[in-house]
């Protein structure tokens, strides 16, 4: 198998997809176009492509776009029980607060677009960012609280999950941006940058010089 990506700096879903793609234990080769290049826009790339957008997994020949249908099809590929708990209600939160994360918090998507090249420490959220924070927080708190098990793990559900896997990138935002959250959320924020997959991602992203500048940050100011 191999995934196609684009920058690991900015590519929030990239990131979704490479980490499921080790969450799956199976062997994978990471292929990156960087974004906004001729690279990028090129026939060749767009065969890569199906949809115009990454990420896309390719299985031999067959593709797979979309990190949640990447997760689903490696899920099905790696072992159902790699991604999601055993348990049916913590599987049924499982599934729910990630689909809630690939449909929704678009306040604090635009307003916060993923960046690992840069911190703001004066940014000021807005209403609609902070209530999608706050949002996220609870679910957290939620999964934490029921299903987290009584291990010494910070995942949200006992095991690193689908879950985990889907927010990474949020994770990532309240780092970068200095969102206000919870002690209890800030403690999983800091668990989910030490662990390994995200060193791993995001030592290659601080790496990259790629020109990008897709995503300006209203009222952002680098530290």
């Amino acid at each position: 198998m191999k995934i196609i990506i684009g920058n690991r700096a900015y590519s929030s879903w990239s990131m979704r997809g490479w980490l499921a793609a080790k969450l799956s234990g199976l062997p994978f080769e990471t292929v990156i176009i960087p974004m906004d290049t001729p690279a990028w826009t090129s026939g060749e790339a767009k065969n890569d492509m199906p949809s115009g957008r990454v990420p896309v997994l390719w299985d031999g020949k067959t593709p797979v776009w979309d990190s949640a249908a990447i997760i689903e099809w490696l899920a099905d590929k790696g072992g159902r029980d790699r991604f999601y708990p055993r348990e049916l209600p913590a599987r049924a939160l499982c599934y729910s607060i990630s689909a809630e994360m690939h449909s929704g918090f678009g306040a604090l998507r635009s307003g916060c677009p993923m960046n690992l090249k840069e911190r703001f420490p004066s940014f000021a959220p807005t209403a609609e960012i902070t209530a999608d924070v706050a949002r996220i927080d609870a679910l957290w708190s939620e999964a934490r609280d029921k299903f987290g098990g009584d291990t010494d793990l910070p995942w949200l559900f006992g095991a690193f999950s689908a879950a985990d896997v889907m927010y990474a990138p949020v994770v990532t935002r309240v780092d970068t941006y200095g969102l206000p959250v919870s002690a209890t959320a800030r403690a999983y924020v800091d668990a989910v940058l030490a662990h390994p997959w995200m060193s791993e991602w995001v030592a290659a992203a601080k790496a990259e010089d790629y020109p990008f500048d897709r995503y300006p940050v209203p009222g952002g100011v680098p530290a």
